[in-house]
């Protein structure tokens, strides 16, 4: 079998080649974005494995269906985080009960006994999970954009249709709440 190899085309290339009927070339887009959206969907969905593999799947479902609509003067990597920032949006709608028993758990969380200092970085990592979590889903959104997708303030704004200085806003007050809800792993 003749495969083409499409390493150095550029994603919005690879978008209109598959668009033309190339499978190679959208192999190529799951290949460079697959782990990255897994990875996303991951942290958005409190480290659901399950629900971030089939939100994963649905994802690249939806470029197959919607890749001839796709603006090639755009970032393609600008409208994959789109779409899966969208669909977040939209699994966070329909979870009030969710959202309801997180808030339960954080009130109980914050009129417990305050820890001691901690320096484990286990349990520190597991604070953080816990602290992004129960943080609203376009701050938690935002933050994990940021500090573990390493895009852009830029891109962020793009994605979540909102201005550069509502991004850094967020983000400065999210970082100020999770600070907070940190604060028991300070150094003495």
């Amino acid at each position: 079998m003749n495969r083409t190899s499409h390493t150095s085309h550029t994603d919005e290339e690879l978008l209109k080649l598959s668009a033309e009927g190339q499978k190679t070339a959208f192999e190529e887009i799951y290949n460079r974005y697959s782990g990255r959206i897994y990875n996303y969907f991951l942290r958005m969905n409190r480290n659901d494995s399950a629900k971030a593999q089939d939100l994963t799947q649905d994802l690249f479902l939806k470029i197959i269906q919607n890749q001839a609509d796709f603006d090639l003067t755009r970032s393609f990597k600008t409208w994959i985080f789109s779409m899966a920032n969208n669909m977040c949006k939209n699994i966070y709608r329909h979870q009030e009960v969710v959202k309801k028993a997180d808030k339960e758990l954080a009130y109980t969380q914050n009129n417990s006994v305050k820890m001691e200092p901690v320096h484990d970085k286990f349990k520190f990592k597991e604070a953080l999970n816990q602290a992004l979590n129960d943080l609203e889903p376009i701050k938690k959104s935002s933050f994990i954009m940021r500090y573990k997708q390493d895009m852009s303030i830029r891109e962020i704004a793009e994605i979540t249709k909102t201005s550069e200085g509502t991004v850094k806003s967020r983000l400065f007050y999210t970082l100020r709440q999770l600070s907070v809800s940190l604060k028991s792993f300070e150094k003495i």
